[in-house]
C-alpha cells in the first residue's frame, strides 16, 4: 500500500518566479479530495489531515500562498482557520460545488477575507454563478481543449480573475499555456524546471567555482582557500556576511577572512559554498536566483536527513548533503554537468548518481526529485528500496522544509543590519553592562 505524503508543488507565473505553491496529499484515503467512497471514509481522512495541519501549519505554510483543496467535511471542521487568509488559497471541486451547505461555508470564508480557487473550471451555470465570489480558476491541461483554455482565460481576465493551467507535464503543454496567456502554470514540468541565469562557460574558470573545487578536496589547503576568498571582494563580503548571520549566532563578530574561516570550518564552508555565489550582484537583480538556491538548499537538506534512514549506502551524509547541492550546478555553470564534475573532486557514486542516475545513490537522488514532481507510485517505491520508512518521508520533507525557509531568512539579512545589531551587543559584554 501507498504511504502518506504531503508535498508543496511550485506554481510558476510565465516568467518563472513562483507566485504560490500547491499542498498535494496522498494517502490511503485522499483527505484533499472527495473520492473517499463513503462519508465515514472521508471523516476519518478529514481528521488525519486535519491533525497533521494542526501540527505542521508554520512549516507548510511559510514564505509563500498556497493553494489547498478542501472537502466539505475539512470546510465544515472549520480547517481553513489554522491559515492566516493572507497565506491560504481555499481550493474547491466539483464535490464542493454541488454541495448547498459547503457553498454557504465558503461563502462565509469570503466574507472573513479568504482567497477560494475552482479547480477544473467548466461552463456549466453552477461554476459560473461562482464568479463573483472566486479569484483563481484553475483548468487542466491534459482535459481541456485548447479552445477552451483560451475561452476560460479570457472569461477569468475579464472579470479580473487569475487563470493557472494545471497538470502542465511536459513543454508542449507549458508553451501552450504561456501562448494562451495564463497567469500560473503548475505540474511536474514546472516542479522541475530550475531557472536562474546561467552563468557562461568561462565560468568554471571563475574565483567561485575555482574555490568549490578547493574546498571539496578530501585534504583542502586552507592558506590556498584563504588566498583566493581575499582576492575577491564579492567572496569576502559573502563569507562575513553568511558567518555573522543570526544563524551563527557570533558572540564577537568576524571581522577577517581567517577568522571567518575558523568560526566557520572547512567543512561547514564546504555545505554553504552555493550562498558565497548568490553575493554576486547579478545573481541578486536574477529574479529566479532565490528560488533556485532554495531549491539547491532544499535538495542537499533532503539527501543529508534521508541519510538517517537508508540502508547500505556507501556515502556519508555530509556527501549527500553535496550530491544535492551540486545536483544544480549545470543551471548555475551553463556547461555539461558531467565537464563541471569532473572537475569537483567528489566520490564516483555521487558522480554515476547524478550523471546516470546508477547505484544506491542514484535511487536516493531519484526519491528527492520523484518528491519533488509528486510521483506518488515512485516515492513509494524508491523508499521501500531504500528501507526508508514510507511514514517518515512527509516529517523529514517538512523538517527540512522548515531548515532551508529559517536559514535562509537568516543568512539573507542585509549585513550591515547585521553589523548595527551586534555591536551594541558586543559592547555590552566587554564591559559588562546589560543592553537596555
Amino acid at each position: 500500500m501507498s504511504g502518506k505524503y504531503i508535498v508543496r508543488q511550485p506554481i510558476r507565473d510565465l516568467e518563472g518566479n513562483t507566485i504560490g505553491h500547491e499542498i498535494l496529499y496522498h494517502g490511503a484515503n485522499q483527505a484533499f479530495s472527495s473520492d473517499s467512497s463513503s462519508s465515514s471514509a472521508e471523516f476519518a481522512a478529514a481528521n488525519t489531515i486535519y491533525s497533521f495541519l494542526t501540527d505542521n501549519s508554520p512549516k507548510v505554510l511559510k514564505g509563500t500562498l498556497n493553494f489547498m483543496t478542501f472537502t466539505t467535511m475539512l470546510l465544515m471542521k472549520k480547517t481553513p482557520r489554522l491559515f492566516d487568509r493572507s497565506d491560504l488559497v481555499i481550493q474547491i471541486d466539483d464535490a464542493v460545488i454541488i454541495h448547498p451547505l459547503s457553498m454557504h461555508l465558503v461563502q462565509q470564508y469570503v466574507k472573513e477575507g479568504y482567497r477560494i480557487a475552482v479547480n477544473d473550471f467548466q461552463f456549466t451555470p453552477r461554476y459560473l454563478s461562482l464568479l463573483d465570489d472566486i479569484h483563481f480558476i484553475k483548468i487542466n491541461a491534459k482535459t481541456a481543449s485548447e479552445a477552451t483554455v483560451r475561452n476560460t482565460v479570457e472569461v477569468a481576465h475579464s472579470m479580473n480573475i487569475k487563470c493557472i493551467v494545471t497538470n502542465v507535464d511536459d513543454e508542449k503543454l507549458y508553451r501552450q499555456a504561456i501562448r494562451l496567456g495564463a497567469d500560473g502554470v503548475e505540474g511536474s514540468y514546472v516542479a522541475g524546471r530550475l531557472t536562474t541565469k546561467a552563468h557562461s562557460s568561462a565560468y568554471i574558470q571563475s574565483n567561485f567555482f575555482q574555490l568549490m573545487v578547493a574546498v571539496t578536496r578530501d585534504e583542502p589547503n586552507v592558506e590556498e582557500i584563504e588566498q583566493m576568498i581575499t582576492a575577491d571582494a564579492s567572496l569576502s563580503y559573502g563569507l562575513l556576511k553568511m558567518v555573522n548571520s543570526a544563524y551563527f549566532a557570533l558572540r564577537h563578530r568576524a571581522t577577517t577572512i581567517t577568522q571567518a574561516i575558523m568560526t566557520l570550518g572547512l567543512g561547514q564552508l564546504k555545505q554553504w559554498i552555493y550562498l558565497l555565489s548568490a553575493s554576486n550582484a547579478e545573481n541578486e537583480t536574477d529574479p529566479g536566483s532565490e528560488e533556485f538556491l532554495k531549491q539547491s538548499f532544499m535538495r542537499a537538506n533532503f539527501c543529508s536527513e534521508l541519510m538517517n534512514y537508508a540502508k547500505n549506502m556507501p556515502i556519508s551524509k555530509s556527501e549527500a548533503y553535496l550530491m544535492g547541492m551540486f545536483s544544480t550546478l549545470n543551471y548555475l555553470i551553463d556547461a555539461p554537468l558531467e565537464d563541471i564534475l569532473a572537475e569537483v573532486p567528489v566520490a564516483d557514486e555521487i558522480k554515476a548518481a547524478l550523471l546516470h542516475h546508477e547505484g544506491r545513490c542514484g535511487k536516493l537522488y531519484d526519491l528527492v526529485l520523484s518528491y519533488e514532481v509528486a510521483d506518488w507510485e515512485r516515492i513509494t517505491a524508491l523508499a521501500e528500496e531504500l528501507g526508508i520508512p514510507d511514514n517518515m518521508m512527509t516529517s523529514i520533507y517538512f523538517i527540512c522544509m522548515e531548515n532551508v525557509n529559517s536559514l535562509w531568512e537568516q543568512l539573507t539579512h542585509p549585513y550591515q543590519q547585521q553589523i548595527e545589531q551586534t555591536e551594541p551587543e558586543e559592547a555590552a559584554a566587554e564591559s559588562d553592562v546589560p543592553v537596555g
